[in-house]
This record gives C-alpha cells, structure tokens and sequence, in this order.
C-alpha cells in the first residue's frame, strides 16, 4: 500500500487528471462533505462486496476515509482480493477539510 498527501491529492485533483477515489466512511459522512469518490463503506470491503469497484483491480485507487485508519483497514483488504495499486490518503477527510 503507498500513501498520499492530502495536498498532493488536491493538486492531481485541480490539474484535471482522473483518478479513481473509494470513499470507505458511511453514507451519512459521505452527505456532510465528499470529493465525489465511489462510495463504498468498510463494511463492505471488509465483506468482500467488491462488485462496484471491482473493474479497478489494475488501476491506481485512492481510498479515503475521514481520519484515514478504515482507509489503511480497506487497502490491507482489497490488496488481499487483488487490487495492485492501491493509495490511502493520510489523514482522510480531516486532512482534506484543513486544506480548505
């Protein structure tokens, strides 16, 4: 698993490149503030209830979080499934909000 920044993901996200992003929070959390990833809860992932993401096994995805830990917890899961490149962003949601 390697990680990224919330500031290098905000400056891939502003120089136009599409990125694949897996929010793993909870529908609840993901209507307060999202960054229009896939939402796909843990409990999903942790399920192995790979079905909406699973056309991204080979791609970079970007998982997030709102702290960042359930992201490190979905990474560990879906390399375990086979995703290859899997990215979590440190400090989820927390980290993206202080950016502003």
């Amino acid at each position: 698993m390697k990680n990224i920044t919330a500031e290098e993901l905000k400056s891939r996200l502003s120089s136009g490149e599409k990125l694949n992003i897996v929010d793993v929070r909870e529908p609840s959390e993901y209507a307060e503030i999202n960054i229009n990833g896939k939402l796909v809860p843990l409990g999903k992932i942790m399920g192995m209830q790979f079905d909406d993401i699973e056309d991204l096994k080979d791609e970079e995805v970007i998982v997030h979080c709102k702290a960042g830990m359930r992201s490190m917890q979905a990474c560990v899961f879906m390399e375990q499934a086979g995703f290859t490149n899997v990215v979590n962003l440190v400090g989820g949601m927390d980290a993206w909000k202080k950016l502003g």
